[in-house]
């Protein structure tokens, strides 16, 4: 079983132990009562839930499927779990191919309009918080920090076929050759790190190894001498005895990505939100679906901690909980990408302040 799986079924177990220390006193008027089978089957068809979107967001989705399903039996079976990037997975969400879509970036404008041709309406929920990881190699002995011109360096399209020995980057470093893997074109991570970094959305050099699997590429920098990669933060918490983080210098100082250096906000500008889309119409379709972004939300902060991300403050939990009720419709972004966006901001966002 690979670090991820096992993690994942860490949570779960975790999150079963969470639930079921819940007391049963809680029945606030928000909360729906459940749905129990001979009622589903008699008055109302539940459809099956489709996720997909987000690898670095997959964990903590699984883990609250899994639970949820255990925790209601008569929903078993009923909630299928996919990756295929960010942007991939809006595709599908925006014609109306999944119920909910996993994202580590809020949704752009060109896919609000699809969704809006195709009659998609949504509700936004940011779940935690990611630090984008700088990793190379476990025995790589020279690189401890990289500064964010650096990284610009080596990945802005003008590095292409040009920058691709170690010692390009910095003198002191040795004349070897430096071997890319990176988020591939359909991730909200590739999109997230080329603004951030390169300055500009989807500007990236194309010669390296790219995937949507944050998996994979923890697996070939573990397997290379000489890679540099970068993926979510809890796919090196997952395999750090196998690989190893640089600090990033975006010049106040050296930084490696924590918890803490997230919720300081320090560690910048490779913090960034993670969210998932719901289709409002579908909630109102599907009683389970209703029933899980509820579970979802009450647990998203354990979760998020479990499997290796920064949780919101319990405020922005609450806010999401209202939001979903309500059925509030709409980004809070304006459809643009959100470079050093603090948790602070989130909640600003979130608040309409």
């Amino acid at each position: 079983m690979n670090a991820i799986a096992k993690k994942l079924a860490l949570a779960v177990g975790m999150l079963a132990i969470a639930t079921g220390c819940a007391t049963t006193s809680d029945k606030s008027a928000e909360t729906q009562p459940l749905v129990n089978a001979a009622e589903v089957s008699n008055t109302q068809t539940v459809s099956q839930i489709k996720i997909d979107g987000s690898s670095t967001v997959y964990p903590i989705t699984e883990a609250i499927a899994n639970q949820f399903q255990q925790t209601k039996p008569q929903y078993r079976g009923q909630v299928k779990v996919d990756f295929s990037g960010t942007s991939g997975g809006f595709k599908k969400f925006c014609a109306k191919q999944t119920d909910i879509s996993n994202a580590s970036r809020p949704i752009l404008q060109a896919e609000i309009e699809t969704c809006n041709k195709n009659g998609v309406k949504f509700i936004e929920l940011p779940i935690a918080y990611d630090a984008l990881t700088i990793t190379v190699h476990k025995d790589n002995s020279w690189a401890k920090d990289i500064t964010v011109a650096e990284l610009q360096k080596i990945w802005q399209p003008e590095a292409e076929g040009k920058i691709t020995r170690w010692n390009q980057i910095r003198d002191a470093w040795p004349d070897q050759p430096i071997n890319l893997y990176g988020a591939g074109k359909d991730s909200g991570t590739f999109d997230y790190f080329t603004e951030a970094i390169v300055g500009k959305s989807r500007a990236s050099r194309n010669d390296y190894i790219a995937s949507e699997d944050d998996l994979a590429l923890v697996r070939g920098v573990a397997k290379d001498p000489n890679s540099l990669g970068y993926f979510g933060y809890a796919y090196y918490l997952d395999n750090k005895n196998q690989i190893k983080a640089l600090a990033v210098n975006n010049g106040k100082g050296e930084v490696l990505p924590s918890r803490d250096t997230v919720e300081d906000s320090k560690y910048q500008p490779l913090s960034r939100p993670l969210f998932i889309y719901v289709n409002a119409e579908a909630v109102e379709r599907n009683p389970a679906l209703k029933e899980l972004i509820d579970y979802y939300i009450k647990y998203a902060q354990f979760t998020a901690t479990s499997v290796g991300y920064v949780p919101l403050p319990s405020e922005s939990y609450e806010i999401a909980k209202a939001r979903f009720k309500k059925a509030k419709t709409g980004t809070l972004f304006a459809g643009k990408e959100q470079i050093d966006l603090t948790i602070s901001d989130l909640l600003k966002a979130a608040e309409g302040k």
